[in-house]
């Protein structure tokens, strides 16, 4: 018998109720994980229901395989035969079964938002548009936001009939569906648009998984867009036992699509919806709940609940407003390394902020202070660009009539294919109506290839053959087959430099993450694993097991909470973003934003600002944001000590009449002569002087590009980790 006696009395209740709709409106750090596993197993256990007639959707892959582990502790083997997995992923089931209803081939690929650029920029040579006049982004967003909404191309045209700059949107949009299909391809919007198409076009197929998910249950519902919307509306209107776990105070995504009416009209869509509160915090202290509570009770739209917590009343928020961004980021350094040395781990502290451009000043403060960290959402492993180039040597060998990926890597290693035999290429497909490589593997029947025809005809016959082994080689064995047979890897050993070394270690990843999805997977295949890369994001790739701080946007920290937690950049304009403030639509999403951020934190919350910040080139004067003086006083200790260095101090005596060229000027100067000169050369073992600390010896030293972290052992006993340029020792 499944054991709820753990649950408090709103998480029992939300297990119990079963039959019919029920929206769980789960507090930051409530349990609803916990929740959502129970009602998994109570369902099996009590209502004879097989695993197989139950969905549960979540957001990430990250959240996906934490559930999956979960229910496989408490059901075992059973979990198998469940789709517990992300709407994408769902969604991507679904096509794979279905997508030759709408003239596909189920061995589509999906291309990324590096694919779906490429794509655009060749809609805009053919249909001879400026990207001046019509961004690539514009148009991106704006096709984005069509399937969003379902839209067709067809219709996109027709409702904006009249409308000059959006048909052409229209136009562009029409020309890269087209090539997407011939390209026999989906991008990420494509995967939740076309199947609710398939569902909405064939009673029959939508019959058929209304039967099977007799149980549906979504995660994080305040993020789902009008796609995801109907897409569960429509799985779940036979039976109607849907459940759907969210915090409408934490709907943050509207950017992506997201739209908060989902979980606020639920009850209007489900009649008799049953409503459950988990306002119980598991996770913080009573200090930052209150906190919390005070900034988002500001909103309007929203559901009423408040948080509250048995975990004690905790430390107060310290508050700390530096001279500038500088300042700031000395500060948060500095407090860093003190809880450090009292026995918190760096992996325990996050730094927030909420626009990327804030990272750098703050990783430079951090790299001086000799602090790991890691940058969460920079440039993603899957990104690099040896990656890309095996990725779509797979793609091609799964799927030939990828002309994406066949125009990536005709000249990976070099061939000789130059930029006009693949205009001449693209230009013969499109006249016959075939793809590139079906153009290249006949090139000698065509005149305009005669000069390169032996070399692609040997190209296509090399992809060929490797589809063949393919179907007979375990997959690991048949990836590194692809990378020696193409020739790749011997164009990196035979580069021989830094780089070229790097990129085969990064390849050598690239095999353990094969390995590691052999394992995962009861049957590995090719199109699996490429369909994993493609759903991969960038928390994905986020290990705690890394002794390191974390450095990330709020957004990207939704879903995950830290004992230690920095909120940077507390100034209006910067938070909430000057952009917010046109609606109250939108500063209530960035209130909601900040509620996010205040709740991530379990112990320890730290809000920091600046009076005067350089950003994006400008130096403005700060006001502090209005999310602050939303925190009543009781909960917060201004920490006004200076963590100032001397270019922070000589910055403070700056008059405020100076003009911002002077003052940018004044900064330049001081922080050129700053820069660092010192000695970076040492080894394990040297014996070396330092200013404060006094002699000792040097134990590890790990380099980077123009610097060294060392790690010393004073003879004082403490031991001390230095950034070579910045320490100033003598060697003795």
């Amino acid at each position: 018998m499944i054991d709820l006696s753990t649950l408090n009395d709103m998480q029992k209740k939300a297990v119990l109720q079963t039959e019919g709709p029920v929206l769980i409106l789960a507090g930051a750090g409530s349990g609803k994980t916990t929740v959502l596993v129970n009602r998994i197993a109570y369902i099996i256990e009590t209502k004879n229901v097989r695993p197989y007639n139950i969905m549960a959707i979540t957001f990430t892959n990250k959240a996906a395989n934490e559930m999956k582990e979960r229910v496989s502790r408490v059901i075992g083997e059973l979990s198998r035969d469940m789709w517990l997995c992300t709407f994408h992923s769902a969604c991507v089931r679904i096509l794979r079964s279905h997508i030759q209803l709408l003239g596909f081939n189920p061995d589509f690929v999906i291309y990324d938002t590096a694919d779906t650029k490429t794509v655009l920029k060749e809609c805009y040579k053919e249909l001879d548009i400026d990207e001046k006049n019509y961004p690539l982004r514009a148009a991106a967003s704006v096709i984005s936001k069509a399937k969003d909404n379902l839209q067709t191309a067809e219709m996109f045209k027709a409702v904006n009939q009249g409308d000059f700059r959006m048909t052409k949107y229209g136009e562009i949009y029409e020309l890269y569906q087209k090539k997407l299909k011939s390209n026999n391809a989906v991008d990420f919007d494509d995967i939740l648009f076309l199947a609710v198409t398939v569902l909405s076009n064939n009673p029959e197929v939508l019959e058929k998984y209304q039967d099977r998910f007799q149980y549906i249950m979504v995660d994080e519902y305040q993020d789902t867009n009008n796609a995801q919307y109907m897409l569960i509306s429509m799985l779940a209107a036979k039976h109607e036992n849907i459940c759907v776990v969210g915090d409408d105070d934490q709907s943050i995504y509207k950017f992506r699509g997201a739209n908060i009416q989902n979980i606020l009209n639920f009850e209007d869509t489900f009649s008799n919806t049953a409503v459950i509160k988990l306002e119980q915090n598991y996770r913080s202290t009573t200090t930052i709940l209150d906190a919390a509570n005070a900034v988002i009770h500001n909103n309007k739209e929203r559901k009423s609940k408040s948080l509250w917590t048995s975990n004690g009343v905790g430390d107060k928020i310290k508050v700390h407003i530096g001279y500038n961004e500088r300042d700031e980021a000395l500060y948060i350094a500095n407090e860093i390394e003190k809880l450090h040395a009292a026995g918190t781990r760096f992996s325990d502290i996050a730094i927030l902020y909420r626009t990327n451009a804030q990272s750098r000043v703050i990783e430079d403060l951090l790299l001086r202070s000799a602090i790991p960290y890691k940058v969460v959402g920079g440039l993603r492993f899957y990104d690099r660009k040896e990656i890309k180039d095996i990725v779509a040597y797979l793609r091609l060998i799964h799927n030939p009539n990828d002309d994406l990926s066949f125009q990536r890597i005709i000249n990976e290693p070099k061939r000789s294919i130059g930029k006009t035999t693949l205009e001449k290429i693209s230009a013969i497909a499109q006249d016959f109506d075939i793809s590139a490589f079906e153009v290249a593997r006949y090139a000698n029947q065509y005149n305009d290839l005669s000069r390169s025809a032996i070399k692609l005809v040997e190209f296509c016959e090399m992809i060929l053959s490797l589809q063949k082994s393919e179907k007979t080689m375990p997959l690991k064995e048949f990836v590194e087959k692809v990378m020696n047979d193409t020739g790749y890897t011997a164009m990196l050993i035979t580069e021989n430099t830094i780089e070229s070394k790097t990129r085969i270690d990064n390849l050598g990843e690239f095999i353990s993450a094969i390995s590691e999805y052999e394992k995962t997977e009861e049957n590995p295949t090719l199109s699996g694993f490429l369909e994993n890369v493609a759903l991969i994001s960038d928390l994905d790739g986020y290990d705690e097991e890394e002794d390191l701080c974390i450095l990330m946007t709020i957004h990207s920290a939704k879903g995950l909470e830290f004992p230690v937690v920095y909120i940077a950049g507390m100034e209006e304009g910067l938070f909430p973003s000057a952009r917010s403030m046109n609606t109250a639509e939108d500063l209530e999403e960035e209130r909601r934003l900040c509620y996010v951020a205040i709740t991530r934190a379990k112990q320890q919350l730290y809000m920091t600002g600046a009076k005067s910040r350089t950003l994006y080139g400008q130096t403005t004067h700060q006001v502090s944001s209005r999310f602050l003086g939303e925190i009543p006083n009781e909960f917060l200790l201004e920490d006004g000590q200076s963590a100032a260095d001397g270019m922070a101090v000589k910055v403070s005596k700056i008059p405020q009449s100076l003009g911002r060229s002077t003052g940018e000027i004044f900064r330049k100067v001081s922080s050129a002569s700053s820069a660092p000169k010192a000695e970076i050369d040492f080894t394990p073992g040297e014996r070396v002087l330092h200013k404060k600390f006094g002699e000792g010896t040097v134990r590890t030293v790990q380099r980077f590009e123009k610097d060294a972290m060392l790690e010393i052992k004073f003879d004082s006993g403490e031991t001390k980790r230095l950034m070579a340029a910045f320490a100033k020792l003598t060697k003795i």
